[in-house]
């Protein structure tokens, strides 16, 4: 059984589905402490040929709170209209608008404040419409101790849910060791997104932007090709 594990991450770019359709469970963290500088709360869209940050608000917490304790600020009702306006202005002669900005619009509408709540369902909208059929599991939910850090932590999940090959993304070479994880009965691979170039309004292309921009201009069965084909493992 083939398992990954991934931080909560608004609107990911295409690597993070890619990375979810490899495996057979996809763990994502929960009860890891938020990060400011990561992409948790944020991400990059096309705006006038060029790339821009949208950004959830964040109702002001102490920095050492886990994701599944932070919440969004009280103006996010306000915030999110602005937000989907703008959307709106970026993409509305795209190709696909019609058919997934309503995606968008009801993930931004769901009524929840809780941080990793709202973003989690955000990731089941969108791999139920790229029809990936991965399990997804929270991490808090699996009976280890979740005092353990890094490669200790992935090890026992990986022991925890019977998976016998653990997949990374590729920055994960520097975290992690073949060798150490063979010892524990697991094969880890790292996977390598290919570059990906697709339309964008006929300017320059901008790589690396958020799944928003990808469904915008790219049909759900080419979308599955990239996902299924425009990687390597190592």
């Amino acid at each position: 059984m083939k398992l990954a594990i991934m931080q909560p991450y608004l609107f990911p770019y295409i690597g993070y589905f890619q990375l979810m359709n490899a495996v057979d469970e996809f763990v994502i963290y929960d009860n890891i402490e938020f990060t400011k500088k990561g992409w948790i709360n944020r991400n990059r869209i096309l705006v006038n040929g060029k790339d821009a940050f949208i950004t959830l608000p964040l109702k002001k917490d102490s920095d050492y709170l886990d994701v599944k304790e932070r919440y969004l600020a009280e103006i996010w009702p306000t915030e999110r209209k602005k937000m989907l306006n703008r959307i709106i202005e970026s993409y509305r002669k795209s190709p696909y608008f019609n058919t997934v900005y309503p995606k968008f619009e009801n993930c931004f509408l769901f009524e929840e404040m809780n941080l990793f709540k709202f973003i989690f369902n955000s990731i089941n909208v969108i791999k139920e419409y790229l029809g990936i059929s991965t399990s997804l599991i929270i991490s808090s939910t699996i009976p280890i101790d979740h005092q353990l850090k890094a490669e200790n932590k992935v090890v026992v999940i990986c022991k925890t849910r019977n998976a016998d090959s653990y997949i990374n993304p590729i920055g994960g070479t520097e975290l992690y060791n073949k060798d150490d994880f063979k010892k524990e009965g697991i094969n880890l691979f790292f996977l390598k997104t290919s570059d990906i170039k697709y339309n964008q309004f006929n300017n320059d292309f901008v790589p690396f932007l958020s799944i928003i921009d990808v469904m915008m201009f790219n049909s759900v069965e080419e979308i599955k090709k990239h996902l299924e084909s425009s990687f390597t493992l190592v």
